[in-house]
């Protein structure tokens, strides 16, 4: 199932942001960071521990309903699960960056630095696939077949 085989490359790379984000307590830096910088490092955790829970829920819901006729709900809660999921991601990487840009630097580079990360996730993950699956509507419009 392609869906499946995207969430499992999807899902590495947050399982390593997650783990990274796990070892940070337990080392020196950490606890000279202020409350601010904890609670940041709060919701980098928790985030990046929803993107792992909802980009595997749908390889569990698989494999309760594998051979039960069920593709059409799987495949309607899967997509949901991995939209949620990415976007997860995005947010648990944009307040990663954040929380290491406030670490390392000061002043305004830290909001725009995070701004700019934010924008990056917009732009590649919703508005280049909203662009150009307009474009790919037109195309099947015109009689040639949209490559997916």
């Amino acid at each position: 199932m392609e869906l499946l085989q995207e969430l499992r490359v999807a899902g590495i790379g947050v399982q390593v942001l997650f783990g990274f984000l796990l070892s940070l307590p337990f080392t020196a830096r950490f606890a000279r960071i202020d409350s601010t910088q904890r609670h940041l490092y709060i919701a980098c955790l928790l985030l990046a521990a929803l993107a792992t829970g909802l980009l595997s829920a749908p390889v569990a819901y698989h494999r309760l309903v594998f051979r039960q006729h069920k593709k059409a709900p799987l495949l309607r809660v899967a997509n949901a699960m991995a939209l949620g999921g990415l976007a997860a991601v995005g947010l648990a990487m944009s307040t990663t960056v954040l929380l290491v840009a406030g670490v390392v630097l000061n002043g305004i580079a830290v909001p725009l630095i995070f701004a700019s990360v934010v924008g990056m996730f917009v732009l590649l993950w919703v508005i280049v696939p909203v662009v150009s699956g307009r474009s790919g509507d037109n195309e099947e419009a015109a009689g040639r077949p949209r490559e997916s």
